[in-house]
């Protein structure tokens, strides 16, 4: 019974302390919360420690290869905890022991100050008892970072050595300028580009954590102070190609430099899809030969088209009245009064074919042309406008996106439609007047342009825009229509205004544009906007471009129009996307030659050059036995020419001992190899091939 009632007492003790001890706990959270809650508020608050946000990783931006176009990258802040080193003797130890080699390595790397001044920063801080310093406020990489960790004391780590890396992100784009308006950025006073336009999909959603107010007005995060965790950004994957991509910029700055002009464009799409492959926007910066990308021009830079606008007119005429190629036009001497206004061409034509009007881009046969089929029923022709999507914004993923200006004219004048038919009193970007040529490419189908393809997270598609991507399978003219335009656009390369930049290899379509200028309120002579709008190969359609070159100047007045200005760009942007893309190229022709005359034939190559090839394969030493003899050396080329090598029928050794097979091929000419014991039991070249002589054969025996 003794037992049992000292057991119970104790229970019941026990009890009763934690009891007790769970009240004092309440106690204390009420006394803190309420009672004393404003005093430790306040002195929070001295101690500079607050809720901030912990800013998520920003997602990536891959080209269309899978080549990275933009990421974040790692930068780190160097900090020191010099509390560490009082927790114990060892750490202290380690502090004196490591401190000057410290200093030194510090001065060494930042170079902005001497060793003894870092030494005395810390010294001073640890006199002062300030715990955490910051010891410079230069950003460091992941490798630098690597480095720094195996210093003295740092390579103690964060408990021992008291080193606090302080991480941020940093946009860092791989091809540096290239591209750069159109990949973006996002600035607090300027956000572009895909970075501006995806900004929510690439932010992800930030965290929190609780951070501490240091010396100097910075902040630093205080470890297990994460409230919520950050959640990176998707990663956005584009439909650009950095080959292209490359090719575009390079041609377009080249250009832009040697005719001295105040800025362009280029655009390059893919003619099914839509995609965009490369957009280069370049800026001449103020009293200066260098190009920058400060504005996106193909998608905002409103502008008269000029004559690149003929197309969709000639397209209106064709499916509203029956336009043929072969309608004559008295052109006269290349002049009209139209109200109180006077159109001119270039030069007289005389009288003409449509075709022709196309082909010399002749002003006055187009307005003439319009007269014909559209005076009177104006809305007609600017409701087959709107057909086109040419009066329609194009809901571009680049946002903000500039909408098209195309009037209707005011009742009783006369001038309005004539001037808008050849691409003037209108205002259009350089990227919607691709979109329509493209439709003419992708047989008549309008397809809404594009340059981000799908959003990801790891491997799963989270947004795919090709399934968004507006797209109309009625095509916006008739069969009949697209064959008679694809002549004239095809016609402008071969005979007319861009025959400059016809080639051999493959057939470029496409119109020259050449507006003057409008500023102040009229038109300036001397001053044009010029472009050449065209796709590629012209049989079979691949990809189409648009070029842009605003006010060229510097070279003969002639070379300030399209022909000379922005049509070069066009073909040697082509002719380099042609000559990487095999699947365009025209299947050769198979030549009947036997492997004898070609073996016979007369090699001729630099002396250089051939001499080392013989030096490699020792021909010179043994001319005769490998088949080649010196016909000529003279003017620094020398010619060799082979002889055709003894050829022999390949003897059947299989079931053949090691011995008698070696036997057999050697008389005939050959050298062996074998692998293995017993008899033959393959070859490396079939019994019965007829091959040259010294060729090596393998044999495997079991």
């Amino acid at each position: 019974m003794n037992i049992k009632r000292d057991i119970v007492i104790r229970v019941r003790l026990m009890f009763l302390f934690i009891l007790l001890f769970a009240g004092g706990i309440v106690w204390r959270i009420v006394q803190l919360q309420t009672i004393e809650g404003e005093k430790w508020r306040t002195k929070a608050k001295s101690r500079y420690v607050r809720n901030r946000t912990v800013e998520a990783v920003r997602g990536n931006i891959y080209a269309s290869d899978g080549s990275l176009l933009a990421t974040s990258l790692p930068k780190y802040k160097l900090g020191f905890d010099q509390r560490v080193a009082k927790l114990n003797k060892v750490n202290e130890e380690i502090f004196k022991n490591g401190i000057d080699s410290l200093c030194h390595l510090l001065a060494d790397f930042y170079g902005d100050k001497d060793w003894k001044d870092y030494y005395t920063m810390i010294s001073l801080a640890r006199k002062d008892k300030v715990g955490y310093i910051r010891l410079n406020e230069r950003k460091i990489d992941f490798q630098q970072k690597r480095a720094m960790e195996t210093w003295p004391i740092f390579r103690e780590g964060k408990y021992k050595g008291g080193v606090i890396f302080e991480k941020s992100n940093e946009r860092y784009n791989p091809f540096g300028k290239m591209g750069f308006r159109t990949i973006g950025y996002k600035k607090e006073k300027e956000k572009v580009g895909i970075e501006n336009s995806f900004d929510q999909q690439l932010a992800g959603i930030n965290g929190k954590g609780i951070f501490e107010k240091i010396v100097g007005g910075s902040w630093r995060p205080i470890e297990g102070g994460e409230e919520t965790i950050p959640i990176p950004g998707v990663d956005i994957h584009t439909t650009i190609d950095v080959n292209i991509q490359d090719v575009a910029e390079t041609s377009l700055m080249k250009h832009l430099q040697k005719l001295s002009a105040d800025r362009g464009c280029v655009v390059v799409m893919e003619v099914a899809t839509g995609e965009i492959k490369a957009m280069t926007n370049l800026t001449r910066l103020r009293d200066t030969l260098a190009f920058a990308e400060t504005y996106n021009h193909a998608v905002l830079g409103l502008s008269d088209p000029g004559s690149v606008f003929k197309l969709p007119s000639m397209v209106a005429m064709m499916e509203f009245g029956g336009l043929s190629n072969e309608e004559i036009v008295h052109t006269g001497d290349g002049t009209m009064v139209i109200g109180n206004k006077t159109l001119k061409d270039t030069k007289s034509y005389g009288t003409i074919t449509a075709q022709e009007v196309f082909e010399h881009s002749s002003n006055v046969g187009t307005a003439k042309l319009m007269q014909k089929y559209f005076k009177g029923k104006e809305n007609e022709f600017y409701n087959k406008l709107h057909e086109f999507h040419l009066d329609e914004p194009l809901n571009f993923q680049l946002r903000p996106d500039a909408k098209p200006v195309i009037n209707r004219p005011k009742l009783g004048d006369p001038t309005a439609m004539p001037w808008n038919s050849i691409g003037y009193g209108t205002l259009i970007t350089p990227l919607q007047m691709l979109a329509f040529y493209n439709a003419i490419a992708n047989d008549g189908k309008w397809i809404q342009p594009i340059i981000v393809k799908y959003t990801k997270v790891a491997d799963k598609i989270e947004d795919d825009y090709k399934i968004s991507q507006v797209k109309y399978d009625e095509p916006i003219c008739k069969r009949e229509t697209l064959e008679k335009v694809r002549r004239m656009l095809e016609g402008v390369v071969e005979r007319g205004t861009a025959s400059n930049i016809k080639n051999n290899l493959y057939k470029i379509a496409g119109k020259t544009g050449t507006s003057h200028k409008f500023l102040n309120g009229k038109y300036r002579d001397g001053m044009y906007y010029t472009s050449f709008i065209g796709y590629f190969p012209a049989d079979a359609p691949k990809y189409s471009c648009v070029v842009m070159i605003d006010n060229p100047r510097g070279v003969k007045q002639e070379a300030l129009f399209a022909a000379d200005a922005s049509a070069p760009v066009f073909k040697e942007i082509a002719d380099k996307i042609y000559a990487c893309d095999i699947t365009m190229h025209k299947p050769l022709e198979a030549k009947k030659t036997s492997p004898k005359q070609f073996a016979t034939r007369k090699q001729v190559a630099h002396t250089a050059d051939i001499k080392t090839i013989c030096e490699e394969f020792d021909i010179e030493k043994k001319p005769t036995n490998e088949g080649w003899t010196v016909v000529r050396g003279d003017g620094g080329i020398l010619e060799y020419q082979h002889h055709q090598n003894p050829k022999e029928r390949v003897p059947d050794t299989r079931g053949m001992t090691l011995k008698n097979a070696i036997y057999v091929l050697e008389n005939k000419g050959f050298k062996t190899t074998f692998k293995g014991f017993g008899k033959v039991i393959s070859q490396s070249i079939p019994p019965g091939v007829i091959a040259a002589k010294r060729r090596t054969i393998s044999l495997v025996l079991n």
